[in-house]
């Protein structure tokens, strides 16, 4: 009986990839008692304030397929427990930025420091042109991915084409 195709092998180590990942965060969201929603919308304003490009929002609501009150109720939530601020940073005082606040930063890291160093460890083992070539395989794969759930989420329900 033949092994899996390189295709297969591929999307079953994302599959066990993307489960590990989703243990890993929940284990996070329940030691700081955070819903799982409230650590994904936790996560996304932190990578997007360290890239120097803060969410507002309504991005974070789009971004996590939330209504605009449902949004508020957990930007309200992660604001309490100390781990997102709002911010009124540009000239248009009605446009509210999420910051990640100080605490964010301190519980994200002590969970996932150890983690960030034992990356660098397995990192090293791999030279430039095996790292440029996965970091091209990721990148398109998240985009695939991403473009996917677009076209998923623009569908009718209500299509039975859509079903096939």
């Amino acid at each position: 009986m033949p092994g899996p195709t390189r295709r297969e092998e591929l999307v079953g180590l994302l599959q066990d990839y993307a489960g590990e990942a989703d243990l890993l965060g929940q284990a996070f969201a329940g030691r700081h008692r955070l819903h799982p929603t409230d650590w994904h919308a936790l996560l996304a304003v932190m990578r997007a304030d360290a890239a120097g490009a803060p969410l507002t929002p309504g991005v974070l609501g789009a971004r996590l397929g939330l209504s605009t009150g449902a949004t508020t109720a957990l930007i309200d939530r992660l604001e309490r427990a100390g781990h997102v601020r709002r911010s009124r940073e540009s000239t248009d005082r009605r446009r509210v930025t999420l910051r990640q606040a100080e605490n964010a930063a301190g519980i994200g890291g002590a969970f996932f420091g150890p983690l960030g160093s034992r990356m660098d460890v397995l990192l090293a083992e791999f030279d430039d042109a095996e790292l440029d070539a996965a970091s091209r395989f990721l990148a398109a794969m998240n985009a695939l991915v991403a473009d996917y759930r677009a076209d998923v989420a623009a569908a009718d329900p209500a299509d039975p084409a859509d079903a096939r």
